[in-house]
């Protein structure tokens, strides 16, 4: 996910779909980053079954259902009710060929099981975290709206951010923001966030961002991203157990491929990339089966960042599954 608002995915909403009875756009505001290469790597076909793990405003799926027209078939999970109820009506002109599930992309193997889905011929991740939450204050995910310290990708769990700095201490705390912020002050905005919570004033994500700030010396407060976006992206890793997530999700998926099947994951900081790219390498090393089709991360074009900036730090990477193993 993220490393900052700047950095976040999607951009202009796709035009109206005009098969299978779509009558309106959809209602997502903004376009999925490198959808076209996404397309092109899982070299979706009029048959196919195919995973988004990330399905968002349902931006890539749109895509992926489109081409794959008439009789391609499309399962879509997100742990985040709210966005599903957007991406269900996205997908309503393709609502006979696909399947929505709300569910974290690591627990795949449990929802294909439930889906009895043996194979499929593809399967990507965007983990940019989506403009959707991003553009709701009371999300608690970005730093310039005013909302609670929430930063929880399903509701339905029980720890928000604001729990979670509250039960935690100065080691904890410092130790999550360097290795999943890389934040050079982390020590003193750790100790700054601890302090104000103990005296209860710690309310908002506005209170948290100017921790931050104040962390970093006046002259450079005002160079580069903002101080507050390794922080906010730190408790957010933290919280929705990111990393763990994507480790479970990359060990787990690979026997659910089809023979010449595909795995896609773009991804928006170097930890994030770290993993797919480690995984995927690993992967074609211990096991002749697979194929690394990106031997270099797939980046936006110029044109694309230009229209969409959120889509800057994106990298895509992709694997094939050539034989069974």
């Amino acid at each position: 996910m993220a490393v900052s608002e700047q950095r976040e995915r999607e951009g202009e909403a796709p035009p109206p779909l005009a098969e299978e009875g779509a009558t309106r756009a959809p209602r997502m505001a903004h376009k999925p980053v490198l959808v076209q290469k996404i397309l092109e790597l899982l070299a979706v076909k009029p048959d196919g079954v195919y995973v988004d793990g990330t399905l968002g405003g349902a931006g890539h799926a749109l895509a992926v259902l489109e081409k794959a027209g008439p009789s391609g078939f499309l399962l879509g999970l997100d742990q985040d009710g709210e966005i599903l109820k957007v991406a269900r009506e996205n997908l309503t002109p393709f609502e006979n060929r696909v399947r929505i599930v709300q569910a974290n992309f690591s627990d795949i193997t449990e929802v294909l099981k439930q889906e009895r889905l043996e194979k499929v011929d593809g399967i990507y991740l965007d983990l940019g975290v989506s403009s959707l939450q991003l553009d709701r204050g009371e999300r608690g995910f970005s730093f310039s709206k005013e909302g609670p310290i929430d930063m929880r990708m399903d509701t339905r769990q029980v720890q928000t951010a604001l729990d979670k700095v509250r039960r935690s201490n100065e080691f904890e705390l410092t130790r999550v923001l360097k290795e999943y912020g890389e934040e050079r002050h982390a020590a003193k905005i750790a100790r700054g966030l601890l302090e104000k919570a103990k005296r209860g004033e710690l309310r908002s994500t506005l209170d948290m961002a100017e921790i931050a700030l104040n962390a970093y010396p006046p002259k450079t407060r005002h160079k580069g991203i903002h101080p507050a976006t390794r922080t906010f992206q730190a408790l957010r890793i933290w919280v929705n157990e990111e990393l763990e997530c994507l480790k479970k999700f990359l060990g787990d998926t690979p026997p659910f491929l089809n023979i010449n099947g595909r795995l896609c994951v773009i991804s928006y900081h170097s930890l994030e990339d770290r993993i797919v790219k480690h995984a995927f390498r690993s992967l074609c090393k211990k096991q002749s089966g697979f194929k690394l089709l990106t031997k270099k991360p797939i980046r936006p074009s110029e044109e694309e960042i230009q229209e969409n900036p959120r889509a800057r730090s994106a990298k895509l990477r992709c694997l094939e599954k050539l034989s069974t193993c």
